[in-house]
């Protein structure tokens, strides 16, 4: 802590007593009320203390994870584990996807595969991708349709990974497709 902090603490705790021993000083005869009111207010401040820490998490959770601008921009904030989240329509179905510069193409969970009308079960798992958690089977699949604000495909080429994976990829293949990618400290823009 420095001189300058330290000196602000002594200040504020010697205004802190102060008051705080003028209070029991007008109510030493209702010692059982004062403490009450003393204990509330004592949860009042360390709630507040809790928001105000907090609010960065708080916020990323609760405020939109993607918005459209009105010159039709996608802004996306980053989550709290850092990565970006949009949600796009694919085959007609709400998809989440992370944006990964590290992936070629779309790539679907099985599950996600499955809410857009692709049977995961039925495809045939010829390809390997590279994966941090080693090699997995893949199957090219062709999209009817994926949709991500202004930006509409259709007949778009994508993999469907047969491996674990908890959210879907979305990939160069379609960022390649806006005119620009821009980080933004943490946020994610992207322009068509």
């Amino acid at each position: 802590m420095s001189e300058d902090q330290t000196a602000r603490l002594v200040y504020l705790s010697l205004i802190l007593l102060v008051i705080g021993g003028a209070y029991v000083l007008s109510h030493r005869r209702r010692i059982g009320q004062m403490l009450r009111h003393a204990a509330i207010w004592g949860l009042i401040f360390i709630g507040a203390l809790a928001a105000v820490g907090l609010w960065q998490d708080i916020r990323r959770d609760v405020l939109p994870r993607q918005s459209m601008l009105a010159d039709g921009r996608i802004e996306v904030p980053a989550a709290a584990d850092g990565h970006f989240y949009l949600m796009a329509e694919v085959n007609g179905a709400p998809v989440r996807f992370v944006v990964d510069t590290g992936a070629t193409h779309v790539v679907l969970t099985r599950a996600d595969a499955a809410r857009a009308g692709i049977d995961p079960d039925g495809l045939a798992y010829l390809g390997q991708a590279r994966t941090a958690n080693g090699i997995v089977r893949t199957a090219q699949v062709r999209l009817d349709s994926l949709s991500l604000g202004p930006v509409q495909m259709a007949d778009l080429r994508a993999v469907v990974n047969d491996g674990e994976m908890d959210v879907s990829l979305l990939g160069m293949s379609l960022l390649n497709r806006f005119e620009a990618v821009e980080l933004r400290r943490d946020r994610l823009v992207l322009t068509p």
